[in-house]
C-alpha cells in the first residue's frame, strides 16, 4: 500500500471525515441503508456491483449478511489495498472482489449483475456525469435487475446548496430534489419502484452513536477536537449542513432496469 499524505486544504469532505475516523459516510445513516437492503430482497448467490467501495466495509457486510457475491469498484489505490486486506481478514476472498477502476468506465467490468449499489456517489457528479453513470449502471444490470441508490436530497434551494457544498466538500456536490432524481433515473431506463426521503443527520451526534458505536464516536470527537486541520474542515462542513438543515436530506431509491 502506498502512504499518501492527506492535503487537508484540498481533500474532499469524505476524506476529511474518514481521517477523523468516521467509517459510515452515508447521508441517511445505517437505518437508510438497511431499509434499502430490505427493498432489495437479496437472495444467496446473487451478484452485486458496488460503486465506490472505499475500504470494503459495505461489501464485506453484504457478503456476510446476505451470502451474495460482491464486486466493488474503487479508484483510490490506497483504499483498494485497505479493502483487499479487510476482505482477507474477513476470509471472504472467494466472495468479494475489489477492482481498482473508475465509475465512469463500468464497461471495463465483465458480466452483468443482479444489483448495482451506489451510496453517496451520484450526488458528487455534474448533471452530465450523473447521466453517464446512470446509463452505464443500466448497462451493467441484468434485465429486471435492481439499482439501489442512497444520495443527498435538496428539497429546495438546489443551486445555493450546490455552491456552498462544493465550496466546503471540494467536489462538485449537486443534490437533487426527489422529482429530479426520479427523472434522471427514468432517462437512463431505470424505473423507480420505491423511494423514501428524510432529514440528513450525517454529523448529528445521536446519529453518529447509532452508526459508529460509542467508542468510535468518542475517537472521532477526540480527533476533531485535538487535530486543528481536521477540526477546521469539519466545522466548515457542519456550518453548511446547519445552514440548510430544513432543505438538505437524504433519499433512497430502488429502481428496476
Amino acid at each position: 500500500m502506498t502512504n499518501t499524505i492527506l492535503n487537508f486544504q484540498t481533500a474532499t469532505g469524505h476524506e476529511i471525515l474518514a481521517a477523523a475516523g468516521k467509517k459510515y459516510l452515508r447521508p441517511g445513516g445505517r437505518i437508510a441503508t438497511e431499509k434499502l437492503f430490505q427493498w432489495a430482497n437479496f437472495q444467496p448467490g446473487e451478484t452485486v456491483l458496488e460503486l465506490g467501495s472505499s475500504f470494503g466495509y459495505s461489501a464485506i457486510a453484504l457478503a456476510k449478511s446476505y451470502d451474495v457475491r460482491v464486486v466493488g469498484v474503487e479508484k483510490n489505490p490506497d483504499s483498494v489495498a485497505c479493502a483487499r486486506a479487510n476482505i482477507c481478514v474477513a476470509g471472504l476472498e472467494n466472495q468479494v472482489e475489489i477492482i481498482e477502476g473508475n465509475i465512469f468506465n463500468l464497461e471495463a467490468i465483465s458480466g452483468k449483475f443482479d444489483y448495482v449499489l451506489a451510496e453517496a456517489i451520484l450526488t458528487m457528479q455534474s448533471p452530465l456525469g450523473k447521466a453517464k453513470i446512470l446509463a452505464e449502471i443500466h448497462n451493467r444490470l441484468k434485465p429486471g435487475g435492481k439499482f439501489l441508490s442512497h444520495e443527498l436530497l435538496a428539497t429546495d434551494k438546489e443551486e445555493q446548496i450546490h455552491v456552498d457544498l462544493a465550496r466546503v466538500i471540494r467536489v462538485n456536490s449537486t443534490p437533487l430534489s426527489e422529482s429530479n432524481w426520479i427523472t434522471a433515473f427514468a432517462k437512463a431506463g431505470l424505473q423507480v419502484e420505491k423511494c423514501q426521503t428524510d432529514s440528513m443527520n450525517l454529523l448529528n451526534l445521536r446519529r453518529m452513536f447509532q452508526d459508529e458505536g460509542i467508542f468510535n464516536t468518542i475517537r472521532i470527537l477526540w480527533n476533531i477536537l485535538t487535530q486543528r486541520n481536521i477540526r477546521k474542515r469539519v466545522l466548515e462542513i457542519h456550518q453548511v449542513f446547519h445552514k440548510y438543515q430544513h432543505e438538505l436530506g437524504y433519499i433512497i431509491l430502488c429502481a428496476v432496469a
